[in-house]
């Protein structure tokens, strides 16, 4: 899957400083910090409209923070906005396909915004066949997107997210629409990419996809990081201390939940 090359090694994936958004009265992201290092699969958890998908649209450049710092890489999102973008990979939970091209297409087209293989036609059209072999589009590059079912869009999406070698991979949903083989395709991917020094950033609903790959986790809550750490260290704060049988879903819903609807929920498994 071609070679990562890591600009600044010796800074964190990702820093985040007081992120703080806000929506004309509403607060929806309030002064959250982050670290990710490099090397580390990254979970962000949270319930619905906790402040997830405005933290994930500030980080890759797609809105502007109230206040606040982001760097990728190294570089500070706000002084240094082409640099930092060039080194991240984005896959949204509702990927955006231009349907009128096919997937060769598409993925030229991306390559151009990225100016990755400028001058270099023959280099590019090896990498796409590189990507659509691995994602299991080959058969179908030549085919306009809009024959796609939503799993092949998906898998075209982050081929195009992988197609300039980013160092940070964000994504929002990674399984939505991917059948059992792309969702395990996809997991190998990313942890194959962490071993070269890369990382990945990755919100999801999906709590034991979170709990199988992620090293560490954030929980955020009405706009603020309530509890980060590996899953032993979340067990100790929500007070499981060295229960190593609690699952994420139950440390997840002990932070999360008040204490009337945690016994609700428990009472109801019984």
């Amino acid at each position: 899957m071609g070679s990562l090359v890591i600009q600044n090694p010796d800074a964190p994936a990702l820093k985040v400083r007081g992120l703080v958004k806000h929506y004309s009265s509403i607060e929806a992201v309030r002064g959250i910090d982050l670290d990710v290092r490099r090397g580390e699969i990254f979970g962000f958890l949270g319930p619905n409209g906790a402040g997830k998908t405005t933290t994930i649209r500030t980080l890759v450049g797609l809105l502007r923070p109230t206040a606040g710092e982001i760097h990728l890489g190294g570089f500070p999102l706000r002084d240094e906005p082409v640099e930092a973008k060039r080194i991240v990979g984005f896959i949204p939970d509702r990927p955006f396909l231009y349907e009128k091209l096919t997937g060769r297409e598409f993925l030229r087209f991306i390559a151009g915004l990225y100016s990755v293989f400028d001058g270099d036609p023959e280099g590019l059209e090896e990498r796409i066949g590189e990507l659509l072999e691995f994602f299991q589009l080959a058969e179908w590059g030549t085919e306009l997107v809009e024959a796609y079912s939503h799993g092949m869009k998906q898998r075209l999406v982050m081929s195009s997210a992988l197609l300039h070698e980013p160092e940070i991979i964000i994504v929002d949903e990674p399984m939505v629409g991917l059948d059992p083989k792309g969702a395990r395709l996809l997991k190998d991917l990313f942890k194959e990419r962490v071993k070269g020094g890369g990382a990945i950033f990755m919100s999801t609903h999906t709590l034991a996809v979170a709990e199988e790959l992620c090293d560490r986790i954030a929980i955020i809550q009405e706009g603020e990081i309530i509890a980060e750490g590996t899953l032993q260290e979340l067990r100790i704060r929500a007070g499981m201390g060295d229960d190593e049988a609690a699952r994420l879903e139950e440390v997840f819903l002990k932070l999360t939940t008040d204490e009337e609807m945690v016994e609700v929920v428990e009472a109801l498994r019984r």
